[in-house]
């Protein structure tokens, strides 16, 4: 079997990549790198170069070769290789009739717990976002922050008291909505500095959060050991890593109790696999990153099905209504909070016919959220 095309398809706000083979199977992946399609698309398109003529099986190989064929590294690269790999392994479990994770040790599990993403810019809607969740079956939620879902165009500014407060606040008024029969993921989006972190931390303890993600920026590896050893909430974070070495540098500073490798960005399922494994030497849970599209999720599930120590995925809102819904031909299923592992071949799922000419490209402005003294805010 070898590799005939590769190509980079913009759709919507995603960017997907197929491999096309003399075989007639074509394999499918995403690229992660969402501030940065444009980029991912470059490189997807000079992988190409390589790939076409090769023999799609091998997969560690082919790895090995676009990730160190240069010194260069960075989101665009990786978002680029990830949805390769990913589409790799779709063609192999294709070839084979299995699903990937047949090729990975086979199932742990048959359904994948997920978290449910709420959103408002008010508190009164994230809670009722929250009790909404509930009433459909859903055991967590997440992308819940206590900082509320502002626009970013409105100049920021708390005092110091006034933001902890309020953020303890909501996250109480978040508990007392679901009671303990919803586990609250709490999202940070690398808002605070250390020390405000943990201070922040300590007020939402007694509301037991299943996980305090992304408190600081993931640049500082130290920094982020240093929240965690002042705190008794469950760290998650890893979003925005690419590397197995970054998680490897991670987890032996105890800075962090879930891992969050993006499938699409992370070196697609085999970088994450291994990352998985990284993390179960360590006792630590592995949740995997999905802000993306149901080619995501259906990734995310072949990494969930196979591995003992996932905790929980990230489930978008929307993927069973327009656009998310007919971009592929059809969605993962969600029963009572869980995602039933797909048992068809490859990654289980295929791009619609149409997708690129009925949700063309959006590409993602560059803007950040100014602080009212002009500086920038991370949000």
């Amino acid at each position: 079997m070898k590799i005939t095309k590769v190509e980079a398809l913009p759709v919507d706000r995603y960017l997907f990549v197929q491999v096309h083979t003399d075989a007639g199977i074509t394999g499918l992946g995403e690229s992660g790198t969402w501030g940065y399609l444009e980029a991912s698309a470059a490189a997807i398109e000079k992988y190409a170069q390589y790939l076409t003529g090769e023999d799609p099986r091998r997969i560690e190989h082919h790895w090995n070769v676009m990730y160190r064929s240069s010194h260069f590294r960075g989101a665009a690269i990786m978002g680029a290789i990830s949805a390769i790999d990913i589409a790799l392994w779709d063609i192999k479990a294709k070839a084979l009739g299995v699903p990937v994770y047949d090729l990975l040790g086979g199932k742990c599990r048959d359904k994948a717990r997920v978290y449910y993403h709420v959103f408002g810019q008010t508190t009164e809607e994230l809670v009722q976002g929250c009790i909404a969740a509930k009433g459909q079956g859903f055991t967590a939620v997440g992308h819940l922050t206590p900082f509320l879902d502002e626009p970013r165009a409105v100049p920021y500014f708390k005092t110091h008291a006034g933001k902890i407060q309020d953020a303890i606040d909501t996250v109480r008024r978040y508990r007392e909505a679901v009671g303990n029969e919803v586990d609250l993921c709490i999202e940070i989006h690398r808002r605070l500095t250390p020390a405000e972190a943990v201070v922040l931390a300590r007020g939402i303890e007694p509301y037991h959060p299943m996980f305090y993600e992304d408190p600081i920026l993931p640049d500082n590896f130290d920094a982020m050991g240093l929240v965690a050893q002042q705190i008794a909430v469950p760290i998650a974070t890893g979003e925005r890593l690419h590397t197995i070495y970054e998680f490897q540098m991670l987890l032996a500073r105890g800075a962090v109790q879930y891992v969050r490798p993006d499938v699409c960005m992370a070196g697609g399922i085999s970088g994450s696999k291994k990352i998985a494994a990284l993390a179960e030497a360590h006792h630590v849970g592995v949740v995997p990153h999905n802000p993306l599209s149901p080619v995501s999720t259906a990734a995310c599930l072949q990494l969930a099905a196979c591995i003992p120590n996932f905790a929980i995925q990230e489930y978008p809102t929307g993927e069973d209504r327009p656009p998310k819904s007919e971009i592929v031909k059809s969605t993962v299923r969600c029963e009572n909070g869980f995602l039933i592992i797909p048992d068809g071949p490859g990654i289980g799922i295929e791009l619609a016919p149409n997708a690129r000419e009925k949700y063309p490209p959006k590409p993602r402005p560059v803007g950040a959220r100014l602080h009212v003294d002009g500086s920038v805010v991370d949000q």
